[in-house]
C-alpha cells in the first residue's frame, strides 16, 4: 500500500470511527474466507461494519477521537465492528463468537467509554433501535385504536338498531 493510500485510509476509518455509536474489537485468527465473509454479512444486515486492518494504521485512525482509548486492544490478528446503532455490532460479534471457537471478542467502546466483555454481552441483550422504535410505534397506536373502536361503536350499535326494527316492521306488514 502506498503512502498516500494509507494516508486516504486512516481518514476514512477515521471519519467512520467518528461516526460510530460503538466499536468492538476481536481477534479472528484461524477463521476460513468463509466464515469471515458471513461475519461481514450478518454485520450488513443488521447495519454495522465489520473490517480486518493493519494495527499500526487502526491506532493511527483512532488518535484524537472518542475511541483513543481502546488503541492498546490491537495486539496481533485484530478486525473492528462498528456502527451508528450501538447494538448491532456487539450482538453479531457475540453470537458469531458463540458459533466459532477461533472468534474472540477482546473489548471495545460505548460513546467513547472503554467497556469490557461483560458490557459488551450486555449490549448485546438489550433490543435493537429498530425493535425499540416498532415497540413504540405500537403503544403509540394502540391508544388511537382504541379511541377509533369506541367511537365507532354507537354509530354501529345505531345501525343494528335500525336494522334490527326495519326487518321487525317488515316482518309485521
Amino acid at each position: 500500500m502506498k503512502r498516500s493510500d494509507k494516508n486516504e485510509f486512516v481518514k476514512k476509518l477515521k471519519k467512520e470511527l467518528e461516526d460510530s455509536s460503538s466499536v468492538i474489537v476481536s481477534h479472528y485468527a484461524g477463521l476460513s474466507v468463509i466464515e469471515t465473509d458471513d461475519l461481514r454479512k450478518s454485520m450488513r444486515d443488521n447495519g454495522a461494519k465489520f473490517k480486518v486492518t493493519k494495527n499500526r494504521l487502526t491506532k493511527l485512525a483512532l488518535t484524537d477521537t472518542k475511541y483513543e482509548s481502546i488503541t492498546d486492544l490491537f495486539n496481533g490478528p485484530t478486525a473492528i465492528a462498528f456502527s451508528n446503532d450501538p447494538i448491532a455490532p456487539s450482538r453479531v460479534s457475540v453470537d458469531f463468537e458463540k458459533k466459532f471457537k477461533n472468534f474472540k471478542i477482546v473489548g471495545g467502546a460505548f460513546e467513547g467509554e472503554k467497556i469490557d466483555l461483560d458490557k459488551i454481552q450486555f449490549l448485546a441483550s438489550l433490543p435493537s433501535l429498530d425493535e425499540v422504535r416498532g415497540k413504540l410505534v405500537g403503544l403509540i397506536l394502540a391508544p388511537a385504536q382504541k379511541i377509533a373502536s369506541i367511537l365507532q361503536e354507537p354509530g354501529g350499535q345505531l345501525a343494528r338498531v335500525i336494522n334490527s326494527r326495519s326487518e321487525s316492521l317488515g316482518k309485521s306488514n
